[in-house]
């Protein structure tokens, strides 16, 4: 009897590689955006965001390194991923990672100079590209193909959250930004404009979240995880709205468009209608808090899905911030303080339970039989093609 062949530490990893690496990066930069918002700000609180912004880059590049090598390696296999129906909706949290990353870097690159703002502006067109280009192609094979509505899950909305974070990305470009310079009119009209089609398609699919768990009762296992992904939609279109509503009232003026006071009408009905997606977004979080427990399934293996605790609770907490600002409440600052301890204690917990599964071999790690068998496959396929080639 032929003994078993075994395969590489390194090629089991590549191909047992994941879209659902990028959450990690998202949930490091997660802490840093909420640990931004602080109203009492310190150098050395400055530090730590810095420490983590530069993590958050080396997982990114790490995350894109290894998929791209496991797309030369192991083709079939990357397409399987971006065709899975779960798996699949994944895909776009790369661009997502990319938003958190100029983020960070207008935030940290930015004020010390190491960047400038036009170099600000062209990332944002970058971003906007990059989001369409993968959204797009995305939702056409997801929609391609039906989905039943007893497993539906409110992270299917992650293919539209790249186009929903444009409003996101607008305003902290606009931080650096001229407001008298023209190109600012541009940046604020399609904050707005891919703000409102993300909420909206999004919003859909939080309907559709509640007509499921109105058939099935909640999310158990590991889709019970998703339910947090319900708060990001409301809480990010709230801080988005937010924050670009402040910009209009200098941008609109400095450009004299629509009436003087349109700036200003512009601030006050995004004020009024961020404290009701607000109230949406904290709604969603208690929704999915309180069955929690009794819900997920306590697996090592199943520690990836654990990620939407983070990112996209970001959207509503940093909101809480602003609103004590707007409202002048101090008590929505405390609120936000211990939130933001609570990120970063759930960043701590995470990370070492994905560092003990990875260490274990539970996830990123594919069975010997599997590779080889991917490696056969695509083998048989070069040849083939080699020698259709040879025969024309």
């Amino acid at each position: 009897m032929s003994e078993k062949q075994r395969v590489g530490t390194l090629a089991r990893r590549i191909h047992g590689w994941s879209w659902q690496a990028f959450p990690i990066g998202m949930g490091t930069g997660a802490v840093y955006v909420t640990l931004s918002g602080l109203k009492e700000h310190s150098p050395t609180l400055t530090t730590v965001e810095t420490i983590f912004y530069f993590l958050n880059i080396s997982l990114f590049i790490l995350n894109t390194t290894t998929l791209m090598t496991q797309a030369i390696l192991f083709p079939r296999q990357a397409w399987r991923l971006i065709n899975d129906p779960v798996k699949g909706i994944f895909v776009p949290l790369v661009v997502l990672s990319f938003a958190t990353i100029i983020i960070g870097t207008i935030n940290y690159a930015v004020p010390p100079g190491y960047v400038s703002p036009g170099f600000i502006y062209v990332l944002f067109w970058i971003y906007v590209a990059f989001a369409c280009l993968t959204c797009l192609p995305m939702l056409m094979i997801w929609f391609n193909q039906p989905h039943d509505l007893a497993t539906f899950t409110p992270a299917y909305a992650f293919l539209i959250f790249p186009m929903m974070l444009v409003g996101v990305v607008a305003f902290n470009v606009l931080k650096v930004m001229n407001p008298a310079d023209t190109r600012a009119v541009g940046v604020l009209v399609l904050g707005y404009f891919f703000q409102g089609i993300g909420f909206f398609m999004t919003f859909f699919y939080l309907c559709i979240y509640i007509i499921r768990i109105m058939s099935t009762g909640f999310l158990d296992g590991h889709q019970a995880n998703g339910a947090f992904v319900a708060c990001g939609p409301p809480g990010f279109t709230a801080l988005a709205l937010l924050n670009l509503g402040d910009h209009a009232r200098k941008i609109l003026a400095a450009h004299g468009l629509i009436t003087p006071a349109a700036g200003d009408i512009w601030y006050a009905s995004s004020v009024l209608s961020a404290l009701m997606l607000y109230g949406l977004a904290v709604f969603l979080f208690v929704f999915g808090v309180l069955p929690y427990w009794f819900k997920v399934h306590k697996h090592l293996k199943e520690i990836l899905g654990c990620w939407a605790l983070t990112f996209p609770n970001v959207g509503w907490i940093s909101t809480t911030r602003v609103l004590g600002d707007v409202l002048h409440i101090p008590g929505l600052y405390d609120v936000h303080l211990v939130m933001t301890i609570l990120m970063c204690l759930t960043w701590a917990v995470l990370f070492i339970l994905t560092a003990a599964a990875f260490w274990k071999g539970l996830i990123f790690y594919s069975q010997d039989d599997d590779v080889l068998k991917d490696l056969r496959q695509d083998n048989d396929s070069t040849l083939s093609y080699s020698t259709a080639s040879t025969a024309v």
